[in-house]
């Protein structure tokens, strides 16, 4: 699968993770299909914020209802990793529903997107537009 975005998602999710630092960044992927139109930065609740993350359970349910009245679907989550890599984490291996949702990671400027697949997560590629 090929999800696509434009700059300025990508750019959003950059400047999430550079104001968190040195905390984990999160929020929510919003959009339709394989695009994703916008992202939704929530904060991050969970008791240890360097190493983990946890969006706001307020926003997530928020943004489902929305949703259900005919807005943005939630198609999945960013977060950034600090001082780490672009890639999943065993700790987020740990957390992950196996759901299908798309998980953006952001470190040292970089933004990968995954899959989270029943068997794990699985790379995905995209491409970028103008907006």
């Amino acid at each position: 699968m090929q999800i696509s975005l434009t700059v300025d998602v990508r750019a959003a999710m950059l400047a999430a993770a550079k104001a968190a630092h040195p905390q984990e960044a999160c929020g929510l992927l919003l959009g339709r299909g394989n695009h994703i139109e916008s992202v939704h930065q929530a904060a991050n609740v969970a008791p240890d914020p360097a190493r983990h993350f946890e969006i706001d359970p307020a926003v997530l349910i928020a943004a489902h209802r929305a949703a259900r009245a005919g807005g943005q679907q939630v198609l999945g989550y960013f977060h950034s990793h600090p001082n780490g890599l672009a890639r999943p984490s065993a700790t987020d291996a740990a957390s992950a529903a196996g759901d299908g949702r798309i998980w953006a990671i952001v470190a040292m400027g970089d933004v990968t997107f995954w899959q989270d697949a029943p068997s794990g997560f699985e790379p995905l590629s995209y491409g970028l537009a103008r907006g």
